[in-house]
């Protein structure tokens, strides 16, 4: 591999906290090492659109508690051409940049992948998602900031279940991973989480109405995994105004304000230490891989692991929710 003189880092798909604190640590961290930095904007797009500048040590001074990412983020449905990354590859020679640092999820990490290998560019990537649903890593940025998001916001709504005895359903995100749910309903005393790593059935929901409305309280909050495989929190409100049109069932979907606020602490070190790390995997001539966080180890993951793996729930978590909830 040639002699690596120039590192571009971009932040691309869903915006998470904590990809500020990130971009505050592969910037300085490589500049320590002697390197240059370009910053790309918009993700893929802004590498297909020439819209590249270079960073200095002060262009990201005071960032790392801004919710974010100055360097903007898209979705770019041409990476996902031949043509397209062939033009990302020649803005990237334009600029002389050499490697690549990205900071997304799946789909980002998975496009990363491709262009890799099309390219021999050395990439490295960080998990940067609020849904925690990377395999090799026990974190991902932004997702403790948004489980505390999830966390104050099933807070104020307990206050109006109680007051009106309702059944609320609150939906968070998290596609195809239920992590969110399952910690946030932990974190905040929810009755139940439904996920989409368990199948639901009616009768799952008959016995959550069952024991959740009787003996010591007659209101109930279910946090539900954003999913066709959960049906949603409107799906399951609809089944149960079907099945039991008794309860006065009621519905809050957090939408993007789990995206947004300033990173936690956690998320804010986790960010540093993985910027930091990728700069290290570049010195150490690594490529094609994520940096994961395994038990507080910053480690190094191939792509095809991070993307093609899924990350398992903790069952454990489940039967404590349940066994908490009575």
């Amino acid at each position: 591999m040639a002699a690596i003189k120039t590192i571009g880092v971009l932040t691309s798909g869903g915006d998470a906290p904590g990809m500020n604190a990130a971009i505050r640590a592969v910037t300085r961290s490589a500049i320590f090492s002697g390197f240059k930095v370009k910053g790309i904007y918009r993700g893929y797009r802004g590498l297909i659109n020439d819209e590249v500048i270079e960073l200095h040590s002060q262009d990201v001074s005071g960032i790392m508690q801004k919710g974010g990412t100055i360097l903007k983020s898209a979705r770019c449905k041409e990476f996902t051409t031949t043509d397209g990354r062939r033009q990302a590859y020649d803005t990237m020679r334009k600029h002389g940049i050499d490697a690549l640092v990205v900071i997304g999820g799946d789909g980002s990490l998975s496009g990363a992948r491709q262009f890799a290998s099309e390219f021999n560019v050395p990439i490295v990537g960080l998990p940067g998602t609020i849904d925690n649903d990377l395999y090799g890593t026990d974190h991902t940025i932004g997702y403790d900031t948004a489980l505390n998001t999830v966390m104050w916001c099933v807070d104020h709504i307990r206050d109006t279940a109680t007051s009106h005895d309702r059944l609320f359903f609150i939906e968070v995100m998290g596609r195809n991973a239920g992590f969110l749910a399952l910690n946030g309903a932990l974190a905040s005393g929810a009755e139940a989480a439904i996920i989409p790593e368990i199948s639901t059935e009616v009768d799952q929901l008959a016995e959550l109405i069952k024991y959740g409305f009787k003996k010591r309280k007659n209101s109930s909050i279910v946090l539900v995994a954003e999913s066709p495989i959960t049906g949603g929190a409107m799906g399951l409100a609809e089944r149960v105004r079907k099945e039991f049109p008794q309860f006065d069932t009621r519905v809050t979907i957090l939408g993007h304000l789990q995206r947004g606020g300033s990173p936690t602490a956690q998320d804010r070190i986790l960010a540093s230490r993985m910027g930091a790390a990728a700069i290290e995997a570049l010195l150490e001539d690594q490529r094609n891989v994520m940096i994961g966080d395994d038990d507080e180890r910053m480690i190094y993951v191939p792509f095809s692991k991070a993307i093609r793996k899924d990350k398992p729930i903790d069952h454990d978590l489940l039967d404590i929710l349940k066994r908490l909830t009575i």
